[in-house]
């Protein structure tokens, strides 16, 4: 499967616990992440992730992009409700474009250990 894997700045050390938790079926994955997040996977966890841009930058509508024409199969996108992101819209259309293209994405931990773990059973 290829995995988006996008986190705020306040979530990134969840992705972390979230990305080593689920090591072992990450590692036979098709990673794409986010500019830091995918940095801090491949040097904190040790997954092979392909780095785009970083969200503010336009990673978000990379990851979107690619969604659009099927190179995506799931979004784990550990989202920071309680801080402003200057980029909102982008976030707000690539979870439109999952809910469009019928991809599953999750936005907080308990539902990205969930739908990992569906994923992993198959």
């Amino acid at each position: 499967m290829r995995i988006a894997l996008i986190a705020h700045d306040r979530k990134k050390d969840a992705m972390v616990a979230l990305a080593r938790e689920h090591a072992a079926f990450l590692s036979t994955q098709t990673l794409m992440a986010t500019g830091t997040t995918g940095s801090r996977l491949r040097d904190e966890v040790g997954l092979a992730v392909e780095c785009l841009l970083s969200g503010p930058l336009g990673g978000d509508l990379q990851i979107g992009a690619r969604l659009a024409v099927g190179e995506v199969d799931a979004v784990v996108f550990l989202r920071d409700p309680m801080t402003p992101q200057p980029h909102e819209p982008d976030i707000n259309a690539l979870v439109r474009a999952c809910d469009v293209h019928d991809v599953p994405c999750a936005t907080n931990v308990a539902t990205a250990r969930a739908l990992l773990e569906a994923l992993a059973r198959g």
